[in-house]
C-alpha cells in the first residue's frame, strides 16, 4: 500500500474526508496496509517513562478512535500510536459532514465531536491484542451530555488503564462545549486529582498526560504548567487542533472553507503548536516529558520539535496528504539531521533550542 498510495490518493480525495477515512481503515483491518520495520537506525531509540520507544514518531490521537487499526498502523513503521479520543458512552458525534481539505495548505477542519463506539468496546480490543507488537496509548474524553466530566475521565481510565501504556486526559478538542474550560486552573486541579486518584486503585499505573490547546493565553499556559507540575501527571501532549485561522493560509482558499468551524490541522499548526510545546517546556522547566503534535509533515518538521523540546512527536493530518511512505521518510530525515549537528542520540536533541 505504501507505493501504491500515489495512485490511490486522488481516488480518495475525490471522495468526502470521512468516506475516505472509511475506507483506509477498512483496507487496514482488511490486512492491506504497509509493512514496514519500527526498528531502524539506533539514533532514533529512546527511553519515556520508563518505555522504550524504537523511535520516536507516533500516530496521534483521532486516525484510530476505536482503537481497531493500532497494530496495523505500528506496520507503517511508526514507534508508537495513540487511538482515541474514547468515551465512556458511544456517541455518534457532530452532525455531517464535519471534516473538511484544505488541499492548497495540507490541512484539515474536522468539527466531529468525540464520535466513537464507547471505552468498553475499545477496552475490549485492546486487551484482546498482544502488547508485545507496540506501543499503544490511549486518548480518553467526555461525552457531550455528561454532567459530570471528572466522572467520564474516572471511568476512561478505570475501563482502560490495564490495557495502555500510556492515557491522555484530553480536554482541548474544540468540538465538545465546555471542554476547554476544563483548562482553567481550578477546574484542571479537581480534574487531574480525579483522574491520578482513579488511576491508583486500578492496579496499572501507565503514565498519565494531559492534552492541551495551541489556543492558550500566557495567563493559560503558565496555570496549565503550576498543575502540570504540582499534580504530579507524567507529560504533556502540545497541541490539539486550532480555532484560529493563520494569516498565512492560502488566499486562493474560498473562505466558506477556511471559515469552516471546527479545530484546524495539518501544515498550517506548525508554527503556532511548536510556539505553544517550546513555551510549556520552558515553562516546565523541562520536568515533564512533551509529546510534540501539530502540523509535522517532514523530518525536519519533527526535529524543530525536538529541539523546542519533544521528546516524542507525533503526526496524522499529513499522512492523508503523503500516504504511509512519509514515516519512513521523517525516520531517515531525522536521523540525518542529528548527525549532521553531532548527536550521537536523540535525547541530546531534546530542548537545545531552548
Amino acid at each position: 500500500m505504501t507505493g501504491l498510495f500515489p495512485l490511490v490518493r486522488p481516488l480518495l480525495h475525490a471522495l468526502p474526508p470521512e468516506r475516505a477515512h472509511g475506507l483506509t481503515l477498512a483496507a487496514l483491518k482488511a490486512g492491506l496496509g504497509p509493512k514496514a520495520s519500527r526498528e531502524g537506525d539506533p539514533i532514533l531509540r529512546t527511553s519515556v517513562w520508563g518505555i522504550d520507544f524504537p523511535n520516536p514518531i507516533g500516530l496521534a490521537a483521532g486516525f484510530d478512535k476505536d482503537a481497531e487499526v493500532a497494530d496495523a498502523m505500528l506496520g507503517t513503521g511508526l514507534g508508537f500510536v495513540e487511538v482515541g479520543s474514547l468515551t465512556p458512552r458511544p456517541q455518534p458525534g457532530n452532525p455531517k459532514p464535519r471534516m473538511f481539505r484544505l488541499a492548497e495548505a495540507e490541512g484539515l477542519i474536522n468539527r466531529l465531536g468525540f464520535n466513537n463506539g464507547g471505552v468498553e468496546a475499545a477496552a475490549a480490543r485492546l486487551a484482546a491484542r498482544d502488547r508485545s507488537r507496540g506501543i499503544v496509548g490511549v486518548n480518553l474524553g467526555r461525552n457531550k451530555d455528561s454532567a459530570d466530566a471528572e466522572a467520564d475521565y474516572r471511568a476512561g481510565v478505570a475501563a482502560v488503564a490495564a490495557h495502555a501504556d500510556y492515557l491522555v486526559v484530553n480536554v482541548s478538542s474544540p468540538n465538545t462545549p465546555g471542554l476547554r474550560a476544563l483548562q482553567g486552573r481550578e477546574p484542571l486541579e479537581r480534574l487531574l486529582a480525579a483522574v491520578l486518584e482513579a488511576r491508583e486503585r486500578t492496579g496499572p499505573r501507565p503514565p498519565l498526560l494531559l492534552k492541551i490547546a495551541p489556543d492558550l493565553t500566557d495567563a493559560d499556559k503558565a496555570d496549565i504548567a503550576t498543575v502540570a507540575l504540582e499534580s504530579g501527571i507524567d507529560g504533556l501532549v502540545v497541541s490539539n487542533t486550532t480555532i484560529a485561522r493563520p494569516d498565512d493560509l492560502p488566499k486562493s482558499l474560498p473562505p466558506s472553507l477556511a471559515g469552516q468551524a471546527g479545530g484546524l490541522s495539518g501544515r498550517p499548526l506548525m508554527a503556532a503548536s511548536t510556539a505553544v510545546l517550546r513555551d510549556m517546556a520552558r515553562l516546565t522547566e523541562r520536568r515533564l516529558p512533551i509529546v510534540g503534535v501539530g502540523g509535522v509533515a517532514s523530518g525536519a518538521d519533527a526535529y524543530a520539535k525536538i529541539r523546542a523540546g519533544a521528546s516524542l512527536v507525533q503526526l496524522y493530518t499529513a499522512l492523508a496528504y503523503q500516504g504511509p511512505a512519509l514515516v519512513g521518510a521523517i525516520r531517515r530525515d531525522l536521523a540525518a539531521l542529528l548527525r549532521r549537528d553531532g548527536f550521537s542520540r536523540l535525547d541530546d536533541a531534546v530542548g537545545v533550542d531552548l
